[in-house]
């Protein structure tokens, strides 16, 4: 089989075999809104494949999803494995925008980890190499590193400060995953602050955005954050049936929230079992995993009374 390396070098690229489009596609797409499995699975074929071919850029972008599916099943020693392969590539083919991403996508594993020094060390570097080659993608991603980092350390004052360039670039360019990460973001920070407007403002927008992208995880990240918003009020019950309806969401994705991705949902249900008690929680979030976060999204969409 003839083989394409797609970057070598500086030296002029060959025409790449027609099966490279084939392998190329599922793996060009951001990740994903659908069947993690079949992604999956796809990718490592197509990792697979671009290893014969010896195209360096195919098996960067393969590894680069696996990578990041590992990370959402909460397997992150084999997430940091595969984005240190991705880092390495990124190198060998000096794609400065990659090293940035695999750069950062180390330091979010750091971050899940609890190795905070770590972690911001890794996003730190990210940032100032997107930052030199203008890239506000890479450079937006690193800094939301930086965000999420100083709220689980409950620096919520740099945490804002972190995000609230991005509300506006987000808004501007009409991306609706970065935007629904960045409001999801700051309503946690207002609901932290035990501000239930600010925080219920922020998730609904996020909500708003959410429900752009077809992704039900960041449905589902948008009605746990309504749920933080909801348990300040006088509505613990509908608190406790969002977080009912995100968790079965997330089930139904093939993406249940690991273990260290579980401190908003955790510290809100007790907010919750302390206010309804224990048998009253559990009816309701049972009650909420009933529903679909098609039906509760456009259930918040509905005007409310002033």
């Amino acid at each position: 089989m003839a083989k394409s390396s797609r970057v070598s070098g500086g030296q002029a690229m060959s025409v790449p075999p027609a099966s490279w489009y084939h392998w190329a596609r599922p793996v060009s797409e951001p990740v994903p809104r659908g069947d993690l499995e079949s992604l999956r699975g796809n990718a490592e074929e197509a990792r697979a494949h671009f290893a014969e071919l010896g195209d360096l850029w195919g098996r960067l972008k393969a590894t680069d999803v696996l990578g990041r599916l590992a990370e959402i099943n909460g397997d992150y020693d084999l997430a940091a494995q595969l984005h240190r392969e991705s880092l390495r590539v990124a190198q060998a083919l000096e794609t400065w925008p990659e090293m940035s991403t695999k750069l950062s996508g180390l330091g979010r594993i750091a971050l899940l980890t609890q190795r905070y020094d770590e972690a911001d060390d890794l996003h730190t570097r990210a940032l100032r190499i997107a930052v030199g080659q203008g890239n506000q993608p890479a450079e937006q991603f690193a800094a939301l590193g930086l965000a999420l980092s100083a709220r689980r350390q409950g620096r919520l004052d740099a945490a804002e400060e972190w995000l609230r360039p991005w509300l506006a670039w987000n808004r501007r360019r009409g991306d609706g995953p970065g935007l629904a990460l960045v409001l999801a973001e700051l309503g946690f920070i207002a609901e932290q602050r035990r501000d239930a407007g600010r925080a219920l403002e922020y998730h609904r927008d996020g909500l708003t955005a959410a429900a752009t992208t077809k992704d039900p995880r960041s449905v589902a990240l948008a009605l746990e954050g309504l749920a933080g918003a909801y348990s300040l009020t006088d509505a613990p019950e509908r608190a406790a049936r969002l977080l009912g309806t995100a968790a079965a969401t997330r089930e139904r994705a093939g993406a249940p929230h690991p273990p260290a991705e579980r401190g908003d949902v955790e510290r809100i249900a007790a907010r919750l079992r302390a206010a309804l008690g224990e048998a009253a929680y559990t009816r309701e979030f049972t009650a909420g995993t009933r529903r679909d976060h098609e039906s509760e999204a456009s259930a918040e969409a509905l005007p409310r009374r002033s």
